[in-house]
């Protein structure tokens, strides 16, 4: 049936969203859905996660990190 079609959910607690509009431009991170910080680079992203006590092996992993609005090479405005 449709099984292949269907979207991995990521049961990641660190979620980076799309790119916003700022001097720099940033992305907002969410820890369990809630907000925690706001990142320009993947080191932020790794930064904010080890406040929380979150480590992060791998951001490519989706298991650890879901990506919003492009991947961990996105941080400006298109």
């Amino acid at each position: 049936m449709t099984e292949g079609l269907t979207p991995h959910l990521s049961p990641a607690r660190i979620t980076v969203l799309g790119v916003q509009p700022g001097n720099p431009p940033f992305r907002i991170i969410e820890l369990d859905g809630e907000f925690v910080g706001r990142a320009e680079s993947m080191t932020d992203v790794l930064l904010v996660a080890a406040e929380a006590g979150i480590t992060i092996h791998d951001l490519d992993d989706l298991d650890e990190v879901r990506w919003v609005g492009g991947g961990k090479f996105t941080w400006t405005l298109h």
